[in-house]
Parts: C-alpha cells; structure tokens; sequence
C-alpha cells in the first residue's frame, strides 16, 4: 500500500485550492492511501475544510504555536517527524511548496521529484524539463520515502462531498530557532479571482505600454468576473506587480479561458498557460508566436478591441 502524506498549504481558515490538486495527484498512485496533515497554530477549520475533500482517508492536525505563520524552516522538522510511518511525502509546487519541500528531503536524507505532472506508478512520475519543451520520467527508489512536489496545472482539484476522520497528533521535536518571522509584505486585496486557482485569467504584455495604459486589462476583467495576469516583459517594464507574472519565473496556471492582450508568446510565458483549455489572443502582429498556440486569434489593435470587447459585453 502506498501510504500518502499531503501537506496541506492554507491561510489559518481555509486550504489552498493546490492542495485539492496535490490530492489527485496522491490518488493517482496505485493503492494510494490520502492523509492531509494541516501543520498550524489552530487546525480546527483547515482540517474540517480538508476533511471534505473526496478521496482523503484520513486527516491528521499539529497544533503549535509556532505554526501560526508557516515557515518552511519550522514546519520541516515536523513533517519529517509525522512522515516517518508513511511512503510519499507531496506538497503542491507553489511558493509554499518550493521552500518547504526540499528542506523535508534534507531531513530525510532523500532526493526530491519536482513538479511531478503525471503519475506513471507508485514511485514514477513524469515531468516537465525545458521550458516544458521536454517531458522526463523519473523513477525513485522504493525503499526510501518519496518526496514530491505537484505541478498544480496538470491536476484538476478534487471535489468535495468526502468526510475523513481527523486526528489529532502530539510531535516532539527541537525547533529551530535561526529563521523567525519578522513580518508580512503583500498585494492590498482585491474582489478578484486568485490568478493561481481562476477559471478565467486576461493577461497583459508590454504592448500595452504603460502602467496606466494596463488598466484596460483590469476594466475587463472586472467586467469578464477574470483574474489579472502579466507578461513578464509587462512586469519588469513595471506595469503590473510581480505577483502577477505568469510563465516560466512566475505563475504557471491552467484556466478554462486564457486571454493574451499584447503578449507575443515568448517561450517562457507559454509555459505558464500550455494547460489552459482555450487561448485567445489579441495582437496586432501577425506573425506573434502566441497565434501558434492560440485556439482562437484577433490581429487588431488592443486599444481599439478592447473597449469594443467592453462594450459588447455590457450591451
């Protein structure tokens, strides 16, 4: 049996949709049993939110104190504590995920698979390597725990209507005490869909000009109820925040409707949306790559379509 420790990533009330994604991928494992274990300081509503998750076995809470804010240096040495009964160790390739994941292996003594993309047995994965160019099959050994991240796009999330038992666990365990937190820098919040987890994202490029030119961008997507993205070129050009990127360096997301307003279509960018269902751009150049990968295209000015588009949908 193929006994599966999801780490669960969450805010203090709620999981993180990666997590539900993370959870397909563990179902996927051949005779694959699901925990999630929530790690924080009050697991009470995280882990009753887990809980509800189809496919989870089993939930498992350590309550600390020190697990209020999630450090991945703190966190770490819990995981480790908690996964010694079980084979696979997975997180969600988030921020979360990238800074966690490889101190757990550390502490194992083990090599990490990341962003695994497709479960080809119990302890062989696929991914992407190349830009995503380039898919390579991994297989690790079956007589160490396997650690692996989970390339959240590749994976639906799992639905709701489960209800696995919770349990809480008592872990002893020296701290570290060379990492505390010291505070939180982060986007003022927005009415908007998170760009991680959105069934519908309006992305703008460079083409746009200015900061106060990409506006646009955030008008229509009020009105399309989308997340806001951003080219990178968008991004370092200062138009948009950072956290905004998508592609290679940034968010990597699969929506139901990707929509490309004055993005070329540099490679690294269309590795960040190569999982969404359907791709409209909008561009002015004819010969911009990201009409090859397009399922529908509009060579036009953006600043004339955009508030045609605008219109059409208000009327």
């Amino acid at each position: 049996m193929s006994k599966i420790l999801v780490i669960a990533e969450h805010d203090g009330a709620k999981l993180n949709q990666a997590t539900a994604r993370a959870v397909t991928c563990a179902r996927q494992i051949p005779d694959a049993q699901v925990t999630i274990a929530v790690f924080a300081a009050d697991p009470a509503a995280v882990a009753a939110d887990a809980a509800t998750l189809a496919g989870v076995d089993a939930v498992v809470t350590v309550a600390h104190s020190a697990n209020e804010t999630a450090l991945a240096a703190v966190l770490a040495p819990q995981i480790v504590a908690v996964a010694a009964h079980y084979t696979h160790v997975l997180a969600a390739s988030t921020a979360f995920g990238k800074d966690l994941l490889p101190r757990v292996a550390a502490l194992l003594g083990v090599p990490q698979i990341s962003d695994a993309m497709a479960v080809e047995g119990a302890y062989k994965f696929k991914r992407p390597t190349y830009a995503g160019n380039a898919i390579v099959t991994l297989e690790a050994s079956p007589d160490r725990i396997l650690v692996a991240s989970v390339r959240g796009a590749s994976f639906e999330p799992a639905a709701r209507g489960g209800n696995a038992p919770i349990s809480a666990l008592s872990v002893t365990v020296e701290l570290p005490t060379h990492t505390r937190y010291v505070s939180l820098s982060a986007a003022a919040s927005s009415d908007r869909p998170d760009l991680a987890s959105a069934a519908k994202v309006i992305s703008g490029g460079r083409a746009l000009g200015s900061k106060e030119n990409f506006a646009l961008i955030y008008s229509l997507a009020s009105k399309m109820g989308a997340a806001v993205g951003a080219s990178r070129a968008a991004v370092d050009a200062g138009y948009a925040p950072n956290e905004l990127q998508v592609g290679q360096t940034g968010k990597i997301i699969a929506p139901q409707l990707y929509v490309a307003v004055g993005i070329s279509g540099a490679i690294q960018h269309l590795t960040g949306i190569k999982d969404a269902k359907t791709i409209v751009a909008i561009n002015k150049d004819a010969e911009a790559p990201i009409f090859e990968v397009s399922d529908f295209g509009l060579v036009a000015d953006l600043f004339v379509v955009l508030p045609e588009i605008e219109k059409a949908l208000a009327g």
